[in-house]
C-alpha cells in the first residue's frame, strides 16, 4: 500500500532512440507460411502499365521490382509476394478508374495504408496490383461545433489527432503506430487501441465513409450526421472488412472533446489477480474519468530495458504493472481522485503519478514501446487475442511451459478494458519445432476459452485459416454471400480474412 506518491525523474523513463528499429533475421514469405496457392487472376501486363499511367501519371506507377519492394512487407518483416506493381492514386476518381480497370481484366488488388498491420492484410501475397492510399492524404473538414472530421483515406493517425487538437478535439482512438498508420487503414481493421475504454470502437465514432467497390462503382456515404436510420447502416460493412469488401477513400469521424487534463498513475503488483482487483478498484473509484488501463508484465518490462534502454519507474521489479489514466476538464479535482484510489489501494506496493505532459508521455512510452523493443528479440510470433478477464494471461504461462528454452522471450501485455492480450512469443531465428508447439495451440486454447482470436489487429492472411475458430459455420456463409455479391470475382484483398474454398 502506498503511503505517499513518490515521483520518480522521467527522465530516465526516456529510451535512447525511437527510431523504429527492424529484424534482420531472415524468414519464409508469407504465402509460404500459410501454404498459399495462387488463384486464378490475370497477370499485368506492359499493357496494364499503360493503362495505369493514363489513369495517374507514370511518376505514380511504379514497376521497377525495387521500388515495388519496399510495398511488399509490413511492419513485422514478413515479405509478401513481390507484387507487380505500385499505384499511388490522389482522388477518389483515380481509385474507381484503377478498380474498373481490375475487374474488367480480373487483377487482383491489394489496398495498402501505413503498412504497419501485423496479420499480413496490407502486402501481396503473389503479384497482386498494390493500391497505395499514402498520397490520398486530405483533410476536407473540421467542424469545431459538431465535432465532425471529413479526410481522405491516406491521412496519417498523429497528423489528424494534431489538426482537431488545434480546435479543441481529440480523436477518440491512439494507437502506437499513430506516426505512420492511416486512417483509411484503421477503419478497415476496426482498430482499436488505448482509448478504446473510453471512447469504444470505430464502428460508433464513423460517422460516414467514401468506399469504392471492386468494379470501380463509388459508394458514397460520406455523411456527418450522428443520427441516420434511413435503411441499412452499410458503412459498417466495410468497417473491419480489410479491404476484402471495397477501397476506404473518405472518412467522416466524429472526434470528442479533447480532455483539459489528463493524470496517469503507474503501480507494480505480485499477482495477475492483484492486477484485476485493481482495475476494478479503477473503474469502481475513477469510474466517470478513466479514459485507459494497461497492464505489462515484468518480461516486458525486462525487454524494454534490455533493448531500449528504459528505465522501470518504480524502481524496483514487480511480476507485473499497471498504467491507469483518466482525463476530465478539472486537473485539480482528477488528480485529487487518482491520489486516493492510489493511496486507499491494497491490490498494489509501489506507484508513481505523473501530471505533466513530458512525464505522461514518458509513461506512456513504456507501454508503447513494447513492441518495438520486441523487435530486437528475432523472429516473432504475436498473437492479439480477447479473452474473459479471468482468464487473461493464463495462456502466458501455459506457452512459456510449452515452448520452454526454445523461445527468446514469453511475455503478455494488453487492454485491461478490453480484456485484450498481446502474447507475444520471440526466437532467435525462424524455428520449425518451436511453431509447430505454437500453431495451432494458441488459437484452439482460445476457443476452448471462448476468446476471440483477433481482438484489434484483423485477420489478415496469417490468421485466416484459423477464423472459423471464433466464427460460426452460419457467420462465415453470410460473410462469403456478403463478399460474394460485394465482389464476384474475389479480386479485392484475396487470401484475406476468409479461409480460401474449396475451389480455389
Amino acid at each position: 500500500m502506498i503511503s505517499a506518491m513518490r515521483r520518480t525523474p522521467f527522465s530516465c523513463l526516456l529510451p535512447r532512440g525511437l527510431a523504429a528499429c527492424r529484424s534482420e533475421h531472415a524468414s519464409p514469405t508469407a504465402s509460404q507460411v500459410q501454404n498459399l496457392t495462387r488463384y486464378p487472376f490475370s497477370k499485368v501486363d506492359n499493357s496494364d502499365i499503360a493503362h495505369f499511367e493514363g489513369i495517374l501519371s507514370p511518376a505514380r506507377v511504379l514497376s521497377n521490382s525495387d521500388d515495388v519492394a519496399g510495398y511488399c512487407t509490413d511492419w513485422m518483416k514478413m515479405s509478401g509476394g513481390p507484387g507487380s506493381v505500385v499505384l499511388r492514386p490522389t482522388s477518389t476518381q483515380e481509385v474507381s478508374a484503377i478498380m474498373k480497370h481490375c475487374h474488367d481484366r480480373n487483377l487482383a488488388v491489394v489496398p495498402q495504408g501505413g503498412l504497419t498491420g501485423l496479420v499480413g492484410g496490407s502486402i501481396p501475397a503473389f503479384d497482386e496490383v498494390v493500391v497505395s492510399m499514402s498520397l490520398m492524404n486530405k483533410i476536407i473538414s473540421i467542424d469545431p461545433m459538431s465535432g465532425a472530421l471529413v479526410c481522405q483515406a491516406g491521412c496519417v493517425l498523429q497528423t489528424l489527432n494534431d489538426a482537431v487538437s488545434e480546435q479543441g478535439m481529440t480523436m477518440p482512438y491512439d494507437l502506437g503506430a499513430k506516426g505512420s498508420c492511416q486512417i483509411g487503414g484503421n477503419v478497415a481493421t476496426n482498430a482499436g487501441g488505448i482509448r478504446f475504454l473510453r471512447y469504444g470502437s470505430l464502428h460508433g465514432s464513423v460517422l460516414g465513409l467514401e468506399v469504392v467497390l471492386a468494379d470501380g462503382t463509388v459508394v458514397d456515404n460520406l455523411s456527418t450526421l450522428r443520427k441516420d436510420n434511413t435503411g441499412y447502416d452499410i458503412k459498417q460493412l466495410f468497417i473491419g472488412s480489410e479491404g476484402t469488401l471495397g477501397v476506404v477513400t473518405g472518412v467522416a469521424m466524429s472526434t470528442p472533446t479533447k480532455p483539459k487534463a489528463v493524470t496517469v498513475c503507474f503501480v507494480g503488483c505480485r499477482t495477475f489477480p492483484d492486477v484485476l482487483q485493481t482495475y476494478r478498484a479503477a473503474k469502481d473509484s475513477l469510474g466517470e474519468v478513466l479514459s485507459a488501463c494497461e497492464f505489462l508484465d515484468s518480461a516486458a518490462m525486462s525487454i524494454l530495458e534490455k533493448n531500449l534502454g528504459l528505465t522501470n519507474p518504480l524502481g524496483s521489479q514487480f511480476p507485473f504493472y499497471v498504467l491507469v489514466e483518466v482525463s476530465g476538464s478539472d486537473g485539480d479535482h482528477d488528480e485529487e481522485k487518482v491520489t486516493r484510489f492510489v493511496e486507499a489501494g491494497s491490490s498494489f506496493e509501489n506507484g508513481v503519478l505523473a501530471t505533466e505532459p513530458s512525464k505522461i508521455r514518458a509513461i506512456w512510452t513504456l507501454r508503447e514501446s513494447v513492441a518495438e523493443a520486441l523487435m530486437h528479440d528475432g523472429f516473432q510470433n504475436k498473437f492479439d487475442i480477447s479473452l474473459p478477464l479471468e482468464n487473461l494471461y493464463a495462456i502466458v504461462g501455459v506457452m512459456r511451459d510449452r515452448v520452454g528454452a526454445m523461445a527468446t522471450s514469453c511475455l503478455g501485455y494488453g487492454h485491461l478494458g478490453d480484456g485484450n492480450l498481446h502474447l507475444n512469443i520471440t526466437s532467435k531465428e525462424y524455428n520449425t519445432e518451436m511453431q509447430g508447439k505454437i500453431y495451432p495451440f494458441v488459437y484452439d486454447w482460445t476457443a476452448q476459452q471462448r476468446g476471440s482470436i483477433s481482438a484489434e489487429h484483423g485477420v489478415g492472411m496469417y490468421k485466416s485459416q484459423y477464423i472459423g475458430l471464433s466464427k460460426s459455420k452460419a457467420a462465415l456463409s453470410v460473410m462469403r454471400s456478403v463478399k460474394t455479391a460485394l465482389d464476384p470475382k474475389g479480386i479485392l484483398n484475396p487470401y484475406k480474412v476468409l479461409p480460401p474454398l474449396p475451389s480455389h
